[in-house]
């Protein structure tokens, strides 16, 4: 059975139960935290490190939860800020064969797509990594985690109305990369 929020907060904010905490933290959260890191990340090394980065800055940081959000939203902050970090880093580094960041990112994702999947996700896939860092979170945790925007709000600190606005625009051109694309499969 998994803990309530409200028991892994106090296990964790317990110097005693402080690990038993953690992994009941992870029990319930670590496989949603890892698809919304992959998301944004592609390949599966980056998104363990990224996951691995987020836990443990939530070990370290449990103490200065203020609960004036939930945790569930909180933990989605700090995961997507590790993964816009780790995107910002991969941005800076130079590639093989001056390979730009939008070929990189199409050949991660058809190296790590899934055999099974079909060439219209594929595709999908392709288009939301042309959207810049902030819209594509915005997408993500809309479409495919369902955050409803009040809490999506609070976990990119923008306000409900840009997010609808991001997210409209993203579904825009998700669409015309589609429509420009599906014929080409």
């Amino acid at each position: 059975m998994k803990a309530s929020d409200a028991e892994i907060l106090t296990m964790m904010k317990s110097p005693h139960k402080r690990e038993l905490g953690l992994r009941k933290l992870m029990d319930t959260y670590q496989s949603r935290l890892y698809w919304h890191i992959r998301r944004m990340v592609v390949e599966h090394e980056g998104t363990q490190d990224i996951l691995q980065n987020t836990f443990i800055k939530i070990y370290q940081k449990i103490d200065a939860f203020k609960e004036e959000s939930t945790l569930f939203t909180w933990l989605y902050k700090i995961a997507s800020n590790e993964a816009l970090q780790y995107l910002a880093k991969e941005k800076k580094m130079p590639r093989i064969g001056m390979e730009s960041a939008k070929d990189y990112m199409e050949s991660q994702i058809n190296l790590h797509a899934d055999p099974n999947a079909e060439e219209i996700q594929i595709l999908l896939q392709k288009a939301i990594h042309t959207l810049p860092e902030k819209q594509r979170l915005v997408f993500n945790l809309r479409y495919y985690d369902e955050i409803p925007y009040e809490e999506i709000s609070q976990i990119v600190e923008m306000s409900v109305g840009t997010l609808k606005t991001n997210y409209h625009y993203a579904k825009q051109k998700i669409e015309i990369y589609i429509k420009e694309h599906y014929e080409k499969i």
